[in-house]
């Protein structure tokens, strides 16, 4: 025995006693055992487990809290369900029966089955079945319907938003048309069509959104924007709300904001060991600008989180500022714009100055007056990281010029570019091997020297909810700035003489990136030419 106290510990493992964890450890022995000599799969960590939500639809909340049998969802035509006590013939076959499908059945810890049938009982009702039961009662006054806490309505938009969560969507769209109103989810950069409700909900389901975010409900004619903050399954979650007037009625998008998602590493986003070679050397620097760029939604924000993570260490001061701050990040001083009172991005970089900075980041160079103040910190001994729009990197250095920034000021300050796309990752279980043909790796952009024996396509199956991808990866251009670079840029050469040199340097094209990345297996083809066509 080690020299230690040999007194009873009080410590409690997971919320349980020593006793109680012990008792733990051997009921999961035993139930691992029960599971090999039945022939079934034995899951220690459930919560790891991919749930499809649509298997919760085909089994009466009643049947699954009598039998203790959670569906977490199908391959193929099965069923996948989750018990304790795989014994149980008469509750799978109950299960069995009221599904109408044949059963996978997987052996969890009775505690976990537990917690996730307490977890998801409380969302067991469908949004579209509250929806319609809200329909049911649209005589109401709007005003009432929207506020009310227990009305249909409102639980009908928490279940719409945990479902959203669920589903890994990074944005909701409710969008009114001439007889409905359709409900659209953004999974993995895809808009996918998850319900449609009655046109007579589209006032009552707006004002309640516009209550939450604190926007003006009598306000219709004007867009408008705010923020609110959830908890779902115990976690609070960030929704950024816009509404859109259009022809039948305002629109609403929400952008999930996640804070539980944590930071990716570079390596995590899809940068190769070259890009991310000469990425990692200039963010290293003391001085100097680094700039992101591609359309919304392309990742450039998880990228610089990304990046910020890597670099930030006790002797240095890093401040951001950002619109809105998505991923708040220990060590890092950040600050929030706001508009209505005054304090925008170049106000707030005018401040940050004042305050000894190390590393500067600027979530968006938007305007003349902030990419000037930018650049020019860039030249006094400070690392900018930012972001601009544009379609690839070369173009960066002309939309500084054309936003009225002096070319022999931009070939000084900038250090790096990097335009960046999101393309869907292929989901591991379900992805089709296929052996391409020469015209086809011709037509997709190979060339004719590259020989590919064998590439992936999406299949389909529950981990993916049937779309064959399954999370999303960068497909990165990184252009690192020459002497060449930058007398092309003093001389206020064109973007395509830009790039066409730094191709010659060895810059490796979006697309060029993707189809390295389609050739490992990581993506498919058909993704990179949707995302780079």
């Amino acid at each position: 025995m080690n020299d230690v106290d040999a007194r009873p510990s009080r410590r409690r493992v997971n919320g349980r006693g020593p006793d109680e964890a012990a008792q733990q450890e051997s009921s999961d022995e035993l139930a691992a055992l029960l599971a090999r000599r039945l022939g079934y799969v034995f899951v220690r960590d459930l919560s790891e487990f991919p749930v499809d939500p649509a298997a919760f639809e085909i089994v009466p909340w009643k049947a699954i809290r009598r039998q203790r049998a959670l569906p977490l969802g199908f391959d193929g035509k099965d069923l996948i369900v989750a018990v304790a006590d795989p014994t149980n013939v008469i509750g799978l076959d109950d299960i069995r029966t009221m599904s109408g499908r044949n059963l996978k059945v997987i052996v969890a810890r009775a505690a976990e089955i537990e917690d996730m049938i307490a977890r998801y009982d409380r969302l067991d009702q469908s949004a579209q079945v509250l929806l319609d039961e809200a329909a049911r009662d649209h005589e109401e006054e709007e005003q009432e319907l929207s506020t009310v806490d227990n009305a249909p309505i409102v639980k009908a938009i928490n279940r719409i938003i945990s479902q959203a969560v669920q589903q890994r969507a990074s944005d909701i769209h409710i969008e009114p048309a001439d007889k409905d109103v359709r409900i659209r989810y953004r999974i993995d950069g895809v808009l996918n069509e998850a319900m449609h409700t009655k046109k007579s909900l589209h006032g009552g389901i707006t004002t309640r959104l516009k209550v939450m975010a604190d926007l003006d409900i009598a306000e219709k004619r004007l867009p408008q924007d705010g923020r609110v903050t959830v908890t779902i399954e115990g976690k609070p979650v960030d929704l950024r709300v816009a509404t859109l007037p259009t022809s039948y009625g305002e629109k609403v998008v929400l952008r999930v904001l996640d804070r539980s998602k944590a930071v990716l590493s570079l390596e995590d986003l899809g940068f190769g060991p070259e890009s991310l070679m000469i990425y990692r050397n200039s963010v290293s620097k003391s001085h100097g600008a680094v700039l992101l760029t591609g359309p919304t939604g392309s990742g450039k924000s998880t990228t610089l989180y990304g990046t910020l993570a890597e670099i930030s260490d006790p002797t240095r001061n890093i401040v951001t500022v950002e619109d809105p701050v998505e991923t708040r990040l220990a060590g890092l001083n950040q600050m929030q714009i706001n508009n209505k009172a005054g304090l925008t991005f170049a106000t707030a970089l005018r401040s940050i100055l004042r305050g000894d900075p190390d590393v500067i980041m600027i979530g968006e160079m938007r305007d003349r007056e902030t990419a000037l103040i930018g650049i020019e910190s860039a030249l006094t001994g400070h690392l900018v990281l930012s972001t601009l729009h544009t379609n690839d990197a070369p173009s960066a250095l002309a939309r500084l010029i054309e936003m009225g920034i002096e070319p022999f000021l931009v070939a000084s300050a900038v250090e790096c570019v990097v335009a960046q796309r999101l393309a869907r990752r292929l989901c591991p279980k379900c992805a089709v091997p296929y052996k391409p043909t020469r015209e086809m790796l011709r037509w997709s952009g190979w060339d004719d020297s590259v020989h590919v024996d064998t590439l992936l396509r999406a299949g389909g199956c529950s981990s993916c909810s049937k779309t064959g991808y399954r999370g999303r990866v960068a497909l990165v251009e990184v252009m690192p700035m020459s002497e060449d670079l930058r007398r092309l840029t003093v001389e206020h050469r064109s973007a395509e003489e830009i790039k066409r040199q730094a191709i010659a340097e060895g810059m490796r094209l979006l697309r060029q990136d993707g189809l390295v990345k389609a050739a490992d297996g990581v993506t498919s083809v058909e993704e990179v030419l949707r995302v780079v066509a």
